[in-house]
């Protein structure tokens, strides 16, 4: 069974109560469970990290090469658009992966337009709440198959 890690970066913790018009009722445990109960459907083993620091995330994304980890779903959250770091490991494991963002970052502040990570990314999804989890999970294991 291929693994798929997700990884979820600063403040994602507190999803279901974090300015819900923008990001939703959910939380990031419901975000998970989802996850792991649509991986078994799929034949997919769904591995769940988040962090509020930067150095834990790059941590973990190091330690998937060492895990068998076929692909990497990450919402680096406001790490999108400063994290060099977070780049380069993705870059350096050589996993492929796709970025998550529950809101649609393009109709929101302008710093939040960019991203670091986008441009070496297999797949953007960006506008789908967190539905948009789920639907790159149907992605990435469409890719794996």
């Amino acid at each position: 069974m291929s693994k798929v890690l997700v990884i979820n970066g600063p403040n994602l913790n507190l999803l279901g109560s974090r300015e819900p018009g923008i990001y939703g009722a959910t939380t990031l445990a419901d975000v998970e469970s989802g996850l792991r109960a649509q991986g078994g459907t799929l034949g997919v083993e769904v591995l769940c990290f988040q962090s509020n620091h930067e150095g834990a995330i790059v941590d973990r994304i190091h330690a998937a090469r060492d895990e068998d980890v076929a692909w990497i779903l990450i919402n680096p959250g406001a790490y999108t658009h400063t994290s060099v770091a977070i780049r380069d490991a993705l870059a350096g494991v050589a996993i492929p992966f796709v970025e998550v963002h529950i809101s649609n970052v393009h109709k929101r502040e302008p710093f939040r337009h960019h991203s670091y990570l986008s441009d070496v990314a297999e797949a953007v999804m960006a506008g789908f709440g967190t539905a948009g989890y789920g639907l790159a999970l149907q992605y990435i294991a469409g890719r794996l198959g």
